[in-house]
């Protein structure tokens, strides 16, 4: 069959394309996740439109809608970015010691209370964004259980190696902690006593609940 070359052309051109859209709307898709990042963690969710992030992203509104297809879907794509970083943070606290899991567990209240510390810093984003959804059922406070759930679960597991009597009591005693540091970092501010207290309060919890070992 004989071709004129406009199909081979048009075709080639369509391939050519392909690759270009993916590339454009994949940089679009992380300009605006880190716009996300920074205006819903520095001001909140609720109090972020679509249009401040695309604006901060510089991209247009129907870009925001190719990658995502609502607000809510962007807020659940920035949690888990925060949940990556959580859990990166976590791991390089751990990393310090290794084979060593009750070092490894003031190893990361010592981090914490320093990143707590820090000028600008805003508490926890999984706890920012749950008392900005009282419905629990809503898709960012699901983001937010499963980040909880895997601190708790990490806890757990850290504490039994540790050799904790009560494994599950040390770590559920221990996430109390981490969520003290988060709040009083917003009430009495990055730095405060509260927040430089949690180590010694973590070590007195750990040792007491490992001195049978």
């Amino acid at each position: 069959m004989k071709h004129d070359g406009h199909e081979e052309s048009t075709s080639a051109a369509a391939r050519t394309s392909r690759p270009r859209a993916q590339t454009a709307g994949a940089r679009a898709q992380e300009h605006l996740l880190l716009a996300a990042d920074e205006l819903f963690y520095r001001e909140g969710v609720r109090a972020v439109g679509v249009e401040a992030v695309v604006e901060r992203a510089g991209v247009n509104k129907m870009s925001l809608y190719r990658q995502f297809s609502s607000k809510d879907d962007l807020v659940v794509a920035y949690l888990q970015r925060c949940d990556v970083r959580f859990f990166e943070r976590f791991d390089a606290s751990l990393a310090k010691h290794p084979g060593e899991p009750v070092k490894q567990l003031m190893q990361y209240f010592e981090d914490l209370a320093r990143r707590a510390s820090a000028p600008g810093y805003r508490g926890c984003p999984f706890v920012n964004v749950a008392t900005e959804f009282p419905d629990a059922t809503h898709p960012a406070r699901r983001s937010v259980d499963e980040n909880k759930s895997k601190l708790m679960a990490r806890l757990t597991a850290l504490a039994q190696e540790a050799g904790a009597a009560h494994p599950v009591a040390l770590a559920e005693e221990l996430a109390l902690l981490v969520e003290g540091v988060y709040a009083a970092s917003q009430t009495y501010g990055p730095g405060c006593g509260p927040i430089l207290a949690a180590p010694r309060m973590a070590k007195r919890l750990i040792e007491a609940a490992c001195s049978g070992r």
